[in-house]
C-alpha cells in the first residue's frame, strides 16, 4: 500500500448492503463525500445562524464566497444567469469542498472518480441543452453553424461543432478527475520518500560515519519541504478545479442564455 500510489484511489464497500438484488453498499467514496457535503452545509448555517451588521468570521467567509460566485455569475455569462446562482454556487462548493476533503490523511477523494465527475458533467450538459432549447428554440442548434460560414464549409464544420459539443461532459469530468488523481499520486510519492529517507537518517551513529549522517539529515529535510510545498499547491489546485468548473458550467450555460 505504502509503495502503490494508486492504490488510494481504491473504491471499498465499507458497510455491505443489498436491495431488491441492487447493490446499494456504503463506500468510501459515498461516505466521504456525505462528509464533505455535510461540512460544507455545516459552515454557511453555522455563517448565516446569527447574522450581525458587523460580520464575524464564519458570516464573512460566506457573504465573500457568495459574491464572489455572484461576481463571476454575471461577469461571465450575464445578469440574466443570476437566476441559475443557486446552482453554480452549489456545484462550486461541492467540487471544492469534496477536493479538499481529499486533502485530509486516510480520507478519500471522491472527485477522483470519473463516475463522479462525469455525473456532474452530464448534468450540466443536459442543463444546458434545456435552457437553450427553452430560451432560444430550434434557433439553439444554429450553434453548430456559425453565422457567416461559407455554405460550401458546412459538411466540415457541423461535424466539427457536433463533436466539440457533445464532447463537453466529457472534458469537464477528465479534467476535474485527472487533476485530482496527478496531484495525490505526487503527494503519495513524495510522502514515500520522506519516510524513507528519514528512516535512512535514523540509523544508529554505530552503523554510520558522522559524514555520512551529515549528508542523511539533509537528504531527509528536503523531501519533507517539498511535500509541504507540494501539499499547499495541492490545496490550491482543488480550489481552482472548483473554480474552472463552475467558469465552464457558466461559459456554456451563457451560450445557452444569449446564443453562440
Amino acid at each position: 500500500m505504502a509503495m502503490n500510489p494508486m492504490h488510494q484511489f481504491e473504491v471499498k464497500a465499507l458497510l455491505p448492503l443489498q436491495v431488491g438484488g441492487f447493490d446499494l453498499a456504503i463506500t468510501n467514496q459515498a461516505l466521504w463525500t456525505g462528509i464533505a457535503t455535510a461540512a460544507v452545509l455545516a459552515l454557511f448555517l453555522a455563517g448565516i445562524s446569527r447574522m450581525a451588521l458587523v460580520p464575524g468570521r464564519l458570516q464573512s467567509v460566506v457573504e465573500l464566497t457568495v459574491e464572489f460566485v455572484r461576481d463571476l455569475t454575471v461577469g461571465t455569462a450575464g445578469k440574466e444567469a443570476l437566476a441559475f446562482l443557486p446552482l453554480i454556487l452549489t456545484t462550486f462548493l461541492f467540487i471544492a469542498g469534496l477536493n479538499l476533503a481529499g486533502m485530509i490523511p486516510t480520507s478519500f477523494t471522491a472527485t477522483s472518480q470519473i463516475t463522479t465527475t462525469a455525473f456532474m458533467g452530464i448534468m450540466v450538459f443536459l442543463l444546458v441543452v434545456g435552457v437553450g432549447v427553452y430560451k432560444q428554440g430550434l434557433h439553439f442548434f444554429a450553434m453548430f453553424l456559425p453565422k457567416g460560414t461559407p455554405w460550401w464549409l458546412a459538411p466540415l464544420i457541423i461535424p466539427l461543432e457536433l463533436i466539440s459539443f457533445l464532447a463537453r461532459p466529457l472534458t469537464l469530468a477528465v479534467r476535474l478527475a485527472a487533476n485530482m488523481v496527478a496531484g495525490h499520486v505526487l503527494l503519495k510519492i513524495f510522502a514515500g520518500f520522506c519516510v524513507m529517507l528519514l528512516g535512512l537518517a535514523q540509523v544508529e551513529a554505530s552503523q554510520l560515519s558522522w559524514s555520512a549522517l551529515a549528508l542523511t539529515s539533509p537528504m531527509a529535510i528536503l523531501p519533507f519541504a517539498m511535500l509541504f510545498a507540494i501539499t499547499a499547491l495541492e490545496v490550491f489546485v482543488a480550489l481552482l478545479q472548483a473554480y474552472i468548473f463552475a467558469t465552464l458550467t457558466l461559459v456554456y450555460l451563457n451560450d445557452a442564455l444569449h446564443g453562440h
